[in-house]
């Protein structure tokens, strides 16, 4: 059976409205119940039913196709799987407590979802499309095992098991209900603030690498340009995970809030965390979250015995923790406990 041609030869149509109107749809259920227990399980689920959709559309099933393909359903089937799993264990998401009534900001989040789930799509959704896989019609299949297979494959297990050993790791770890004053320490989260985020983003640039030959080992040297820049193009996948991580929804809104919460810890005298002398409850909270943040490294695994010793800058720069990550005493700290004393006085 010959590839189905959807809208145009590269499926990024079909493939955007499969998104939208599955993504709305999931809005229109949590909006309509007021419920977010389904929000991160669309997200997840939906690479899913891309990957599998668009593999089943192309009917030609090249060994980089199904592999990329496969690649992609296992880390949606396991994402989707564990957030929806956490989320009934916890009862509800806290991240939507202020826009789940107002339903314009509701509606964002989904919305935002749209883009991401479509834009980090793009290099199994061009792969699998005609316009690259059907070799009767222009599109190349070199021999699977190229350097850049091995390589994408390498990539990709190594994220997956990162990401997936860090979200076990810390669910275990916050089972066993342990001191509020200090962070996870145990297993990789001894080597890395945030692993999930690293393994994240090394799956998607293994899947990008992955599904890269055919314009980098094509056997078919007329190749059309515009294919070929197609594939390069999704590159925007990965490098949107790097940015979607680093800077929007990942790490930035980790750091400064954990940061805060020792910080009052260690420093508010009204909070619930201070004794019934007035005092605070756990003084050292502070100082030894300080140590751990200058003993950990913020996103790519790094023992502490060699991440400890290092200069400041090499850690603010290469390291990528950088300046808008530091929680400050004096300005953030100020408003911490300002904020702290009216919610109480409120």
């Amino acid at each position: 059976m010959a590839p189905a041609q959807v809208l145009d030869k590269y499926y990024l149509s079909i493939t955007l409205l499969v998104t939208v109107g599955y993504q709305l749809l999931g809005f229109a259920i949590a909006w309509t119940f007021q419920f977010d227990k389904i929000t991160d399980f669309t997200g997840g689920s939906n690479f899913f039913i891309l990957a599998l959709l668009t593999l089943l559309m192309v009917n030609t099933y090249h060994t980089r196709n199904v592999v990329a393909s496969v690649f992609v359903m296992v880390w949606a089937a396991r994402l989707a799987g564990f957030l929806l799993f956490r989320v009934l264990k916890t009862g509800s998401d806290t991240r939507f407590d202020d826009i789940r009534s107002h339903f314009f900001k509701f509606m964002g989040f989904w919305i935002g979802q749209i883009v991401w789930v479509w834009t980090v799509s793009l290099p199994f959704v061009i792969l699998n499309s005609p316009a690259v896989s059907d070799v009767a019609t222009g599109g190349t299949n070199p021999k699977f095992g190229t350097a850049r297979d091995i390589v994408g494959i390498v990539l990709w297990s190594i994220g997956w098991m990162v990401e997936t050993l860090a979200d076990i790791q810390k669910f275990r770890y916050k089972s066993t209900k342990p001191p509020k004053d200090r962070p996870i320490q145990t297993g990789i989260w001894k080597w890395s603030r945030h692993p999930p985020y690293f393994g994240e983003m090394l799956c998607w640039w293994g899947i990008w690498t992955l599904c890269l030959s055919p314009t980098t080992n094509g056997g078919n040297p007329g190749l059309l340009g515009s294919v070929k820049a197609a594939q390069r193009a999704a590159v925007v996948s990965p490098i949107f995970t790097v940015l979607l991580l680093m800077f929007a929804s990942g790490v930035p809104t980790a750091e400064k809030p954990t940061a805060k919460k020792f910080f009052l810890m260690s420093h508010s005298t009204s909070s619930s965390s201070s004794s019934s002398s007035g005092s605070p409850e756990y003084p050292d909270a502070w100082p030894k979250y300080k140590a751990y943040l200058a003993s950990t490294s913020i996103l790519i695994p790094i023992p502490p015995t060699l991440y400890r010793p290092l200069p400041a800058w090499l850690k603010k720069t290469v390291l990528l923790d950088f300046p808008l990550y530091q929680f400050d005493e004096g300005t953030d700290g100020r408003k911490a406990l300002d904020e702290d004393r009216t919610s109480r006085d409120d």
